[in-house]
């Protein structure tokens, strides 16, 4: 799209190679070594599910794990974690650990059982049955949580009483935790389960246990009830003494690991569907889970299936799961996850020395971000989904560059890198109010190689006076234009959509629609929207107002009449704003693009809709607003035009319509912070002819590529 509206183009760009003369790394985080980061890269832990509160937080209570090949899950110890458990090719099986839950019912009748899971499905505490088995039938206990803390257990038992009312039958849920009386121990799995079921008969709640043994196997128990705390463990003893008094009873050792083996009955009890469900116990117990074929699917991730094994432990009262793998298989999934797989060979290479270094700097530094593993799996580290991205190209990629880091002073470089840097990559004091020497604001033109095949989209004037974008296939020109030389067109097609934005948006109202023989008036023809060029908007004050809540340390305006953008960075990026000429102090200035409704970047103009200031060919200005008559301004005078608003035309005959009312419609290039390398500036190079360490020496500065 034409330059014109971007009041600042100019500086886009424009700056040429300006390193940034600052000694601390980027977000002033501690140096790391080549020496350091060379001892931790055999292997990479990934978070998958953890609760860190702010810093990262995706929970579920129980996990879903199986694998094509024959799997295992044991507990970690100092010498190993043989394998405890087994489970067969493609068999299902949940995993949780031992907090606090709630038992909401027990009942023999399936019906009952699955009503209260559906009722309680629908609530924030999700449900799981477990199946035991006493003799005389199965009983199915249905559970919710796990839950944080014991007062958060209390609050959940007063909820589900009210949730599942219709089923309880006179029930009252009890919390319940990780507090265990052993029944004694037996030879194999099959003798401890005969025994527990005899327990299960007399009303207690029993289940078989298995520990690490002395010769490398597994020992087998049957542990008796799950209290809460000290006191709910001593009622349980009385309880059990008083049914069954030649049971010997012992409290089990908290600090001990193990595994407690339950049946779920899935959310369909009485069907085929009831699996193994582990939950690892034990104060900071840890378990681990293998398979042969060195591949496991979480079904709470998408059905993703991963390379390595699965640790699971608490954190924070909540279940943590980490991914355990070869460090560079795990860039495998993560060069695949962040570009195309069919991108040209050098920029994969760059692609993956960047990645490789990022994680490296992560799992090296002493800050100890996300405590029990070293990244996670989202944007807040890289992105990871597993062997679902990987390909031939990437793996090829990874291995052609393996153990290449970036250093700068012998320290690692925190590689940051983002999808378009929208023609000129982030100085670090346009994105965090930090900066290091590695980064600074350079050229890259090449990023320009995301609108190749891109559509152009008509932004066209109805005559009613509706607005909107309609792609180029669906437009036929007539050949007229309008008084002011704006062209016509109608369109070759039956409803057509036309969009309020150029791109497709599914989950988005069209604007209006045309029919072949309905004519509109061009008003400029843009690229499709995308990671290059963009817009988004325009957005009330209201919107504005609302996104900005709590984003910025003092109130923003109640209501928002004029913004702009007061002061921008090096490479033209946004560092401070003003609303009704109050400045929004953010953070740091890439918070802009969540404050203002999510934007790609800060490399952006503000056009405001309501009205808009034209400067003529003589240098005269003229206040245009949307309640002025319709017209069309431009250097040489002023046409009228059918239709509701202001149009506002420049010399090279592109035009905007101004709708009544305030609202701001933003302008702009790139996606994401834009600090480092740029992916689609890289493939660009790459097209071009660069090779990888070109690419990489171009997007960090005064950096040196070493094998480790």
């Amino acid at each position: 799209m034409g330059n014109w509206w971007r009041t600042k183009a100019g500086q886009w760009g424009s700056k040429g190679i300006l390193a940034a003369v600052l000694a601390t790394g980027v977000l002033q985080l501690p140096a790391v070594t080549a020496e350091a980061a060379g001892t931790s890269m055999d292997q990479i832990r990934v978070g998958l599910f953890l609760d860190l509160g702010s810093t990262y937080k995706s929970t579920t209570p129980v996990v879903t794990l199986s694998s094509g090949q024959s799997w295992s899950a044991g507990v970690s110890a100092s010498s190993g974690a043989p394998a405890l458990v087994s489970f067969g090719a493609n068999e299902t099986a949940k995993f949780s650990v031992d907090g606090f839950r709630v038992k909401v019912l027990s009942t023999s009748d399936a019906k009952t059982a699955a009503d209260a899971y559906k009722k309680l499905n629908a609530t924030a505490d999700k449900p799981v049955i477990f199946a035991a088995s006493t003799g005389a039938g199965t009983v199915y206990q249905v559970y919710t949580g796990m839950y944080a803390s014991l007062q958060a257990a209390n609050d959940a038992a007063a909820r589900t009483a009210k949730t599942a009312a219709g089923q309880l039958n006179g029930q009252t849920p009890v919390v319940t935790g990780g507090n265990h009386l052993s029944a004694g121990t037996y030879a194999s799995e099959a003798e401890a389960a005969a025994a527990a079921q005899q327990i299960q008969a007399a009303g207690a709640d029993a289940f078989v246990a298995v520990q690490p043994g002395g010769d490398g196997g597994g020992r087998y128990a049957v542990w008796v009830g799950e209290a809460a705390d000290a006191s709910g463990l001593a009622a349980v003893r009385s309880a059990v003494s008083a049914k069954l008094p030649a049971a010997t009873l012992s409290e089990v050792d908290a600090s001990q690991p193990a595994l407690i083996i339950r049946s779920d009955a899935g959310s369909s009890p009485g069907s085929t569907a009831a699996v193994k469900h582990i939950v690892v116990s034990g104060t900071n117990a840890k378990g681990w889970i293998t398979s042969s074929g060195d591949q496991l699917k979480v079904a709470e991730r998408s059905g993703r299936t991963y390379r390595g094994g699965m640790e699971i432990s608490m954190v924070n009262g909540q279940l943590a799961l980490v991914n355990e793998l070869p460090f560079e298989q795990y860039l495998y999934a993560v060069v695949g996850g962040e570009v195309p797989s069919s991108w040209p060979e050098e920029s994969l290479k760059a692609q993956a020395v960047a990645a490789r270094s990022y994680a490296a700097f992560q799992i090296s530094s002493s800050n100890n971000k996300f405590k029990v593993a070293d990244v996670v799996d989202t944007t807040l580290s890289q992105v990871y989904n597993g062997v679902a991205s990987e390909a031939p190209s990437v793996i090829g990629a990874v291995d052609a560059t393996e153990g290449e880091v970036l250093l700068q002073n012998g320290n690692v470089v925190e590689a940051v890198f983002s999808s378009n840097a929208g023609g000129a990559s982030a100085d670090p004091t346009e994105v965090w109010n930090s900066g290091g020497a590695a980064f600074g604001t350079v050229e890259s033109k090449e990023d320009v190689a995301a609108q190749n095949g891109a559509k152009t989209w008509y932004h066209v004037l109805l005559s009613n006076g509706i607005t909107g974008y309609v792609r180029e296939d669906n437009v036929k020109e007539l050949g007229t234009a309008t008084a002011a030389g704006l062209a016509k067109v109608t369109v070759t097609a039956k409803n057509t959509n036309v969009r309020p934005l150029p791109l497709i948006q599914s989950n988005v109202e069209p604007a209006a629609q045309m029919n072949p023989g309905d004519t509109a008036v061009v008003l400029e023809q843009v690229k499709e929207s995308g990671t290059y060029d963009w817009v988004r908007g325009p957005y009330t004050s209201a919107e504005l107002v609302a996104t900005l809540k709590g984003k910025t340390s003092t109130a923003a305006p109640s209501t928002i009449s004029t913004l702009e953008v007061t002061k921008r960075g090096p490479s033209g990026r946004a560092i401070q704003i003003k609303a009704n000429g109050q400045i929004l102090d953010v953070k740091y200035p890439d918070m802009f693009r969540s404050a203002l409704n999510g934007l790609p970047s800060t490399l952006f103009d503000i056009v405001p809709t309501g009205s808009y200031t034209v400067l003529s060919a003589n240098g005269t200005t003229t206040k245009v607003s949307g309640t002025s008559d319709t017209s069309v301004i431009s250097a040489s005078g002023t046409s009228s035009i059918a239709g509701k608003g202001t149009i506002v035309m420049n010399g090279d005959s592109k035009a905007r319509r101004i709708e009544a009312g305030e609202a701001f419609l933003f302008v702009g290039r790139g996606n994401g912070h834009g600090l480092g390398l740029s992916q689609w500036g890289a493939k660009g190079m790459a097209d071009a002819g660069y090779g990888y360490q070109d690419i990489l020496k171009h997007y960090y500065q005064n950096v040196t590529i070493v094998k480790e």
